[in-house]
């Protein structure tokens, strides 16, 4: 019987492919086995096979001690670098990968209800005005990262923000708004959730630049950023941090947990 032996990915794809395969091709050439690559950057055995498979990253301290190892310079130090600037292809997986491991989730989003916070009607309402051609297949994608993330066992802390004029526009009608703005309400009653309104009256604030998401991990945060035809994910320690900092700021300008409830409340009437 022939032995199946598993491709290497394509390095022409992106960075990050071009890591994974040069990662791969640096273990094979001194000759390590895939759990003596693990016994020198700290890893299981299953975890350099998911490296070398693109489908984990590895870390700094990892591209050091394979650097020092391989006497490479800073080469993979670098490469994990370069990559984590640019565009990746596949950073849709990855981020729901993030999204399903993290402890903590804070999202801002001044235009809509945030995502992990929306009933399913109003996800609806804005899916049939957006460019996704296959309506029902991505609400169905959405309600369930939406349901991952809120109804695991051990579920983050969930922390949003947003604006009020956010609560003024009525998303697939009034009926559509007002069962989303009780919902809202409900959660914002959770221990796990913390949901809070920027007042319009608070003035103009950071959240200008548009949509983002920081994600907290056991070992490290990562960032979503949003934009138009798409997204980004972010990986860059110094990046995420700025935007973890762009958080708190935005925060500064939102009502209390008490006085958000309340303007959710006040809104909810004008829809009834």
């Amino acid at each position: 019987m022939p032995i199946n032996v598993r491709e290497p990915l394509d390095p022409k794809n992106s960075l990050w492919h071009f890591l994974s395969w040069q990662l791969r091709y640096e273990r094979e050439k001194q000759g390590f086995s895939l759990a003596q690559w693990g016994q020198l950057i700290g890893a299981a055995r299953s975890t350099v096979s998911n490296i070398e498979a693109g489908r984990l990253k590895i870390d700094e301290k990892q591209a050091i001690v394979i650097d020092k190892k391989s006497g490479t310079g800073r080469l993979y130090e670098l490469l994990l670098w370069y990559a984590r600037t640019a565009h990746d292809p596949d950073w849709g997986r990855q981020f729901i990968r993030y999204e399903a491991a993290a402890t903590a989730v804070k999202v801002y989003h001044g235009q809509v209800i945030p995502g992990p916070l929306q009933t399913e009607d109003y996800t609806r309402a804005l899916l049939r005005v957006s460019s996704v051609k296959d309506i029902e297949a991505e609400l169905a994608d959405r309600v369930a990262r939406r349901r991952a993330l809120l109804e695991r066992e051990d579920g983050p802390f969930v922390w949003t923000l947003t604006d009020e004029s956010v609560l003024t526009c009525p998303v697939g009608g009034p009926k559509v708004m007002k069962v989303q703005l009780q919902y809202l309400r409900e959660l914002a009653d959770l221990t796990n959730i913390i949901v809070r309104i920027i007042p319009t009256s608070s003035g103009a604030h950071l959240g200008v630049d548009g949509p983002f998401q920081v994600m907290s991990m056991e070992t490290r945060d990562v960032a979503y950023c949003g934009a138009q035809n798409g997204g980004r994910l972010i990986e860059g320690t110094g990046e995420v941090k700025e935007l973890a900092i762009k958080f708190d700021r935005i925060g500064a300008k939102a009502a209390s947990e008490d006085g958000s409830r309340a303007l959710i409340e006040q809104h909810m009437e004008r829809y009834a």
